[in-house]
């Protein structure tokens, strides 16, 4: 268990993950107070990667929902596994013929098979999907219901119900109870809009594209071998390649792809050709990748062009009366 949101950052940047203090807080108050935590952004951004380290953290196993459009019940909570039933049905066939002994109606020999109902719809025919599985866990996991803003409106109804109690009714067996309530995860990427209900239970987080600092601490810790340089030019050229008007906005994951690629074709830093040619790596659609190419000349703005630049200027405003003026120094390039 998290003791302070200090630790959080000290336990998840173990695991690989850097955080700031919002989000370690939020962590930290969702494991204090047994909160659902819905963690909306941009995709790539690290909500899923967030979710996976702190299970890993907590020592607690991960069972993940993928949402998606027509996801119903059945497919997160529960199935009976009609092959095994009628498997046994095949085996037990002399056993059903004994029980029916006697009868003279269909109705009679139907009562008589309905009887043993419960043999054939308890628990041991019940193929339990991620939801089940998080109630009946022997221990607290940690459950991931990743990208529920992909489901449709009546399984966010159905999924505030378990929510709110960790229980669920299974008609044929009756109420099964967690006996752990699990550490809930949800993840959006804005498709759709949350219900208020559903907010109301969760603590919030948002989680959008790192600044430049951060993704430099983030490539550092990710990427084996990149040199300084090049990871300055690279996620330059990133932060400025995020202000232009994308269909698909690059995010770390992005970053990190483009870092692994660069190595291997052994790249020592950024002109235009490299870039143009990798742009594929980064983007995703012929558009953007269009609309890049185009501004090539503003997005591979060097610091180590910039910075004579500044040096000249910061030597002129320092400059003494000409007669005690000494030659200003150029910038060094780094």
């Amino acid at each position: 268990m998290f003791e302070t949101p200090n630790d959080v950052i000290e336990q998840l940047d173990q695991q690989g993950y850097i955080c700031d203090k919002n989000i370690a807080t939020v962590v930290f108050l969702a494991t204090k107070l047994d909160k659902p935590v819905l963690v909306e952004g941009p995709a790539g951004v690290g909500k899923t990667e967030l979710a996976k380290v702190v299970s890993a953290a907590l020592g607690r196993p991960l069972i993940r929902l993928q949402c998606y459009e027509g996801l119903d019940e059945a497919k997160a909570l529960y199935e009976w596994e009609y092959s095994k039933q009628l498997l046994y049905t095949q085996i037990l066939k002399e056993k059903f013929t004994e029980t029916m002994a006697g009868t003279t109606t269909v109705a009679d020999a139907a009562d008589r098979v309905g009887q043993e109902d419960s043999v054939f719809f308890s628990e041991r025919f019940i193929v339990p999907r991620p939801l089940l599985r998080a109630i009946r866990s022997d221990e607290p996991p940690l459950l991931l219901i990743d990208e529920v803003d992909k489901s449709d409106p009546e399984f966010e109804a159905f999924l505030l119900e378990v929510l709110s109690d960790f229980q669920v009714t299974v008609p044929e067996i009756g109420t099964l109870v967690a006996t752990h309530k699990p550490t809930v995860f949800l993840t959006s990427n804005d498709a759709r809009e949350m219900s208020d209900a559903l907010k109301r239970r969760c603590l919030h987080l948002y989680i959008d594209f790192p600044n430049e600092e951060l993704e430099l601490q983030i490539l550092d810790k990710k990427v084996e071998g990149i040199e300084q340089r090049l990871a300055e030019e690279l996620v330059g050229v990133m932060q400025r390649l995020r202000k232009l008007d994308l269909k698909k906005t690059p995010s770390i994951s992005e970053t990190l792809d483009w870092a692994r690629a660069l190595l291997a074709l052994n790249a020592q830093d950024l002109d235009e050709a490299m870039v143009s040619d990798t742009l594929n790596v980064i983007l995703k659609y012929e558009g953007d990748i269009k609309k890049a190419q185009s501004e090539l000349g503003r997005l591979i703005t060097r610091k180590t062009e910039e910075a004579p630049k500044a040096e000249e200027a910061k030597a002129a405003g320092d400059a003494k009366p000409a007669g005690d003026a000494k030659p200003a120094k150029k910038g060094v390039l780094h």
